[in-house]
């Protein structure tokens, strides 16, 4: 079982940056690949990064460029650096651990929420 929980959060200006934190609990965190969703206000939950267990990456093509995801093993930590946000960035941010070799994502965060104005 793996507890997730993300913070990092904020209100902030189009241009701005917030960098996300997802602290896990357990022992087998370096085994996971780490996942950063968001949900906007009526709308479905999206992928943003992603980070797997030998730190290969992938982003979605909306934030290239702009966000990076890390991972520090020895902190069980996931971090989300956001930088240029824009007001469509805003949403609800989860972070999520599941198995490297599967796109499904077993374990969720309540979220983190983030809310660029113009």
């Amino acid at each position: 079982q793996v507890q997730l929980v993300e913070s990092g959060g904020g209100l902030v200006q189009a241009g701005g940056s917030l960098r996300l934190s997802c602290a896990a609990s357990g022992r087998t965190f370096s085994s996971y690949a780490m996942g950063w969703f968001r949900q906007a206000p009526g709308k479905e939950r999206e992928f943003v990064a992603r980070i797997n267990n030998w730190n290969g990456v992938s982003y979605a093509d909306s934030v290239k460029g702009r966000f990076t995801i890390s991972r520090d093993n020895a902190q069980n930590t996931v971090f989300l650096q956001m930088n240029s946000l824009k007001p469509e960035d805003t949403g609800l941010y989860y972070c999520a651990a599941g198995s490297p070799f599967s796109t499904k994502y077993d374990y969720w965060g309540q979220g983190t929420s983030v809310t660029v104005s113009s």
